[in-house]
């Protein structure tokens, strides 16, 4: 594969792959540079990539264990999940910091589930991915996927609704 071929195929996903790390690894400098990572490897493997069916979720798939890899080293003790690419341009200053109170109270209650709700619920609703994509990544069965998509919806819902109500989370 040459070069323009590998740009061709890698580039429209690679912000879906920063995205994925920064969802896993929180910093934005870690989550660049474990992007940069994944598309070194990818490079090195361009000559083997055309017998890949699917190289995007090849690529997803690196990205979420070097991550996960990432997260387990000693280095990466202080490192939590957190999610920061919503933005509205079209509502009040109100409704912005209303947005943006409410996105950093999701991303905190993510951050307490547990790490395959996390990823389930990451894929789906925030990359769009289709079950069956997920499927592939995360090596779940389908029934095992919209149950920890149900769990963790349900759970950020009922504490979502509970600061709203009360205040306090």
């Amino acid at each position: 594969m040459k070069q323009a071929e590998f740009l061709n195929t890698v580039l429209p996903f690679k912000d879906k792959l920063f995205r994925m790390a920064k969802r896993l690894l929180v910093s934005t400098e870690e989550a660049e540079d474990a992007t940069q990572e994944i598309l070194i490897k990818l490079w090195s493997k361009k000559n083997k990539m055309e017998s890949y069916n699917n190289v995007e979720a090849f690529a997803m798939t690196m990205t979420k264990n070097f991550c996960l890899d990432r997260l387990k080293s000693k280095q990466a003790g202080n490192l939590k999940l957190v999610h920061t690419n919503y933005t509205d341009t079209n509502t009040s200053l109100q409704g912005q910091l209303e947005a943006k109170d409410s996105i950093n109270w999701v991303e905190k209650i993510m951050a307490e589930l547990p790490e395959q709700q996390k990823m389930v619920l990451q894929l789906r609703d925030v990359e769009q991915y289709e079950y069956d994509e997920i499927e592939k990544l995360l090596g779940m069965k389908p029934t095992a996927i919209r149950v920890a998509l149900s769990r963790a919806r349900k759970t950020v819902r009922e504490k979502l609704m509970e600061k709203h109500n009360y205040g306090i989370a």
